[in-house]
């Protein structure tokens, strides 16, 4: 049987963000121009609840990383993707704050080492932004490549956590 969703909308410097919650914890928080967010009818059968301790968590989770080095660590409810997205996105929360990694290395360390491209997808699927730190993820040669949430996010995410 499927968990009850809550939703609500937060803030956040570079623009809203909506997050899913169930009682196991985050499903996902996306920017609201986001790619791969998930289809209206989620979010039409998940009940709005601004005052859900996760929702509140998350909100000052969020909070926390905007104003100061402040790692983003919450439970998440991990019941979408396969289990190699669920492996990239797990290798993705080990990316330390102010550091980057290339896809390939990323697959390196998801055991995967010729998935690169496979890799690249399910880091852009990541349906945790911010909590788990897609915008890390650089390609080979350090060049800045897509972001599910826009680049210039991924820009500006990298360039605040290098300022920490």
């Amino acid at each position: 049987m499927a968990l009850p969703l809550f939703h609500h909308r937060l803030t956040s410097p570079l623009g809203p963000m909506d997050v899913l919650v169930s009682e196991v914890g985050v499903r996902g928080l996306w920017f609201e121009d986001q790619r791969h967010r998930p289809e209206d009818s989620v979010w039409s059968n998940a009940t709005a609840a601004p005052q859900h301790p996760l929702v509140m968590a998350t909100q000052q989770a969020l909070d926390a990383y905007w104003s100061g080095p402040a790692e983003v660590a919450l439970p998440r409810d991990e019941a979408q993707g396969t289990a190699f997205q669920r492996s990239v996105w797990q290798a993705l929360t080990e990316v330390p704050m102010g550091q980057s990694v290339s896809y390939g290395e990323l697959a390196q360390r998801v055991g995967r080492p010729l998935a690169v491209r496979a890799v690249g997808a399910a880091v852009g699927r990541n349906p945790w932004s911010v909590l788990v730190p897609c915008h890390r993820v650089l390609g080979a040669n350090g060049a800045l490549t897509g972001y599910a949430g826009g680049l210039p996010r991924k820009v500006a995410l990298l360039n605040w956590e290098q300022k920490r």
